[in-house]
């Protein structure tokens, strides 16, 4: 027979309910102990609690949290990633590497001062005399010694300046044509500036002070007709043609014509693409109009830096000018430079046709 109890009544009276369990157990059936009883009861307490539950909102926003990570530390990964493996962070890192070692090197050159290995000496009032005494007997010896070379290497300069000088002047008093030249100044030729091509003038170095003529370095077109030949010191005209009209000192009847330019050895700049390479040459009879092709010739700078060609002007005539027509130069693109020009031939008499002949002047 079973017998409900409540767990207040067992609660209440404890004694009651173990003699009334007891009394219900059947014969031949183990005592069992209040300790027993107490374990047993325990056990079973144990089994009826339900286990521990974690939250499942806090799991989520645990693994919402972890997730947020790691997609920033992905994303700081391929940042980090793309820079390394940029050409500007390895330029960046090897310009700073660069400043780095410069900074070190000049600390070590100028900051960190010299090592003194060795101990200074110390001297007595009367050596300190001494010794500048003797210091000063050493640099009067090298001051003579040196006034002595002085005067040695001043002989021997003013030895070769006169030697070059002489040199100088005698090439310049000698006319390798052998031939009397009609376009000289000191003869009387002169230059026809209405029919000569217009001077070169460089915009990017005509300074305010190039404007006045005592500080004007542009060369006008007389200096074709002086002696005076070295580099710089010509005429120039814009692009590669151009030309010129000599006026003789009279009627002469014109057999060659010379041009000279310095060689590309002594030249400063560009060489000799600046010299004349095709030129035409015309005589102009007294109405200022006619021309009479003369020939037409190469100015060949890889020759001699002299160079005279023969007119065709057979029969001969005499002209008062003459005009030297420069058709292309040797590659310089912006001007052309003409440093002298000679004209040969015989002058004829005054008041005598064109075919007349004379002596030579």
């Amino acid at each position: 027979m079973g017998w409900k109890l409540s767990a207040e009544a067992c609660a209440s009276e404890p004694q009651w309910a173990d003699r009334l369990w007891r009394g219900n157990q059947p014969a031949g059936s183990p005592v069992v102990s209040e300790e027993q009883l107490d374990l047993l009861s325990t056990l079973d307490l144990r089994q009826e609690m339900p286990p521990p539950r974690v939250s499942k909102s806090f799991l989520s926003l645990l693994l919402q949290v972890l997730s947020v990570l790691l997609s920033l530390v992905g994303d700081v990964l391929i940042v980090v990633y793309r820079e390394v493996c940029s050409i500007r962070f390895l330029l960046t890192a090897v310009s700073l590497l660069s400043l780095f070692l410069a900074a070190l090197w000049w600390g070590l050159l100028y900051l960190i001062p010299p090592l003194e290995n060795e101990p200074k000496e110390m001297l007595t009032l009367s050596e300190y005399h001494e010794r500048v005494r003797s210091q000063g007997q050493q640099l009067q010896q090298l001051q003579a010694e040196l006034d002595k070379l002085h005067k040695e290497v001043s002989s021997v300069r003013a030895a070769n300046s006169e030697r070059v000088a002489k040199l100088v002047f005698q090439r310049l008093n000698e006319d390798f044509v052998r031939k009397p030249d009609y376009a000289l100044s000191s003869v009387g030729a002169s230059i026809d500036l209405e029919k000569t091509s217009h001077d070169y003038e460089d915009a990017n170095t005509a300074y305010f002070w190039n404007r006045f003529s005592f500080w004007n370095y542009a060369r006008p077109p007389t200096v074709i007709l002086e002696p005076d030949v070295f580099p710089g010191n010509c005429w120039a005209f814009e692009g590669d043609q151009g030309q010129v009209v000599i006026r003789l000192p009279g009627r002469v009847q014109l057999s060659d014509i010379t041009l000279q330019h310095p060689p590309p050895s002594v030249a400063h700049t560009g060489g000799a693409k600046s010299a004349p390479r095709d030129f035409a040459v015309y005589g102009l009879q007294v109405d200022d109009e006619t021309e009479v092709f003369l020939g037409k010739f190469t100015f060949n700078v890889e020759k001699s830096e002299i160079q005279t060609f023969h007119l065709q002007n057979d029969p001969p005539a005499a002209f008062p000018k003459v005009k030297i027509q420069i058709l292309s130069n040797w590659g310089h693109p912006r001007f052309t430079c003409l440093y002298r020009v000679r004209a040969h031939g015989m002058r004829t008499s005054e008041g005598a046709g064109d075919n007349a002949t004379g002596e030579p002047h």
